[in-house]
């Protein structure tokens, strides 16, 4: 999530219970599940360090359950410009990153020292998107120094100047408290990270504004933006829609835990919290793209059928490498999008009785294929 140039970590437990063992299973941008004999999942975890450029000089089965209207419906298609690398299909003999085994090998060594799955996020680590219309009042949001740096950032505080936050808004759960409010008429889309509302008074540490989205590759400027690489949420979460209608049209974005140093990173990550301080060979870049061999039949696979719609995304559209966090994980809109509003979580039904940490079990990572550096580049 967003990275700032201190560190903070946090220890999460979430629960499940299994054979009345009391265990948890997270999401989190910064937090996951570790895989346990008996298919019991337990997760005493660290949420991602974040490191942001912004403390200084920038680091270089379908269900008919109604939900309420996401971004990206609300928007029609698309919510960036259609040219956005977001939505752009990868031709099926595009040329791969010349070391993509070996990275693809690192990748498969992540996902078993770290709960040995990947995550999907659905609440904590994942941002709400609020979709706000044209009569939403504007608010000033303040930027609070979480950092201790010793001021605040006059250009974020001028894009948060007039926001228009929904009554109903309220940040993520979690230590990030992400937020996401995006406003169709307006094309205009603002993210917060440690968000809170203090008597009255909305407060955020980072984030950023995009104005007229629908004209926009679809990047923050550098160094705003909530996500280590300046990526928004709103364009690599796959919603409940996406889900109920059985197709993902965009690249989604993936966190690792370990990366490249920050110095080196892929377009169209603006800036990276990569740590490789031994430079470890091998280590994936924040900005990387990476998509499922588009050879495989992924009908003929034996795995939930949200794993199928992710599954068939990454082989048209691919993954964005978007973040470091404490567990292999993609991120679903967060269930407050919906919640907050008065409808029921979209996302049990979705998942049928499959526990979120156990939706990609059997996907085939080990097909995965890494993409040239600055792959797509626009």
């Amino acid at each position: 999530m967003l990275k700032f140039a201190s560190q903070r970590q946090s220890l999460i437990a979430a629960s499940c219970v299994s054979l009345s063992v009391l265990l948890s299973a997270c999401g989190g941008g910064g937090s996951s599940s570790a895989d346990q004999a008996g298919g019991i999942q337990a997760a005493v975890v660290q949420s991602a360090s974040q490191d942001t450029a912004a403390a200084g000089a920038p680091a270089a089965t379908t269900t008919s359950t109604s939900v309420a209207r996401s971004a990206t419906d609300a928007a029609g298609s698309t919510v960036f410009s259609p040219n956005s690398f977001w939505y752009q299909p990868i031709p099926a003999d595009a040329a791969l990153h010349s070391n993509s085994a070996n990275m693809v090998a690192d990748f498969l060594r992540q996902k078993q020292a770290y709960y040995g799955n990947v995550m999907v996020n659905t609440n904590s680590y994942s941002s709400p998107v609020y979709v706000a219309d044209a009569n939403t009042p504007t608010v000033a949001v303040k930027m609070w120094d979480c950092q201790g740096k010793g001021y605040v950032d006059q250009a974020l505080e001028a894009q948060w100047a007039s926001v228009p936050v929904p009554a109903f808004a309220k940040p993520s759960g979690g230590t990030d408290g992400e937020m996401t409010v995006y406003q169709p008429s307006t094309g205009g889309i603002w993210e917060f990270w440690q968000t809170k509302n203090e008597n009255g008074q909305w407060q955020a540490c980072w984030g950023g504004q995009m104005k007229n989205a629908a004209a926009s590759n679809g990047l923050f400027d550098n160094p705003y933006g909530t996500t280590a690489t300046g990526l928004p949420f709103i364009g690599g979460q796959v919603t409940a829609e996406e889900l109920q209608k059985g197709e993902i049209n965009h690249v989604v974005g993936i966190a690792l835990v370990e990366l490249e140093k920050s110095s080196i990173f892929s377009w169209p990550a603006t800036r990276s919290d990569g740590y490789n301080p031994d430079n470890a060979p091998n280590r994936i870049p924040e900005g990387t793209r990476m998509r499922l061999d588009p050879s495989i039949n992924v009908d003929a696979l034996n795995i939930h059928p949200i794993a199928k719609m992710v599954a068939k995304a990454a082989q048209k559209y691919g993954f964005v490498v978007w973040d470091k966090a404490g567990a292999i994980s993609i991120r679903l809109q967060n269930a407050q999008s919906y919640t907050d509003k008065g409808q029921a979580d979209p996302y049990p039904a979705l998942f049928n009785g499959t526990a979120d940490y156990a939706l990609l079990d059997g996907f085939p990572w080990e097909k995965l294929q890494i993409l040239p550096m600055d792959y797509g580049k626009q």
